[in-house]
């Protein structure tokens, strides 16, 4: 159970690197079909584990981070980053910010 936490915790950590790394890249005008197979059957089952494992860090570290004054930032990094990334996100699109275009939709 300790090794599933554990890896829970690093597939949390580099999936928030990796969306952060995705959103200083530059926006998709339209993303492809083949980038919309990969989101729908790797990435987003990936990062709903990296949700799953950020909300169970999370509240393993709530009672340090709130002695520690930061359970905001916990939360973000933690929960609310990947949960965006997982739920918000348009299928393909590299940011929770990039959207189709109107006309190409």
């Amino acid at each position: 159970m300790k090794r599933l936490v554990m890896m829970m915790g690093v597939a949390a950590v580099l999936a928030t690197g990796s969306l952060q790394a995705s959103t200083q890249q530059q926006m998709e005008a339209r993303p492809s079909g083949g980038a919309m197979i990969a989101d729908a059957l790797i990435a987003r089952p990936l990062l709903l584990v990296a949700t799953l494992g950020g909300t169970a860090l999370f509240v393993v570290s709530l009672p340090f981070s709130a002695m520690g004054g930061n359970v905001d930032q916990a939360a973000e990094t933690l929960v609310k980053t990947p949960a965006e990334a997982t739920f918000r996100r348009c299928l393909g699109c590299t940011s929770i910010n990039s959207r189709p275009a109107e006309g190409q939709r």
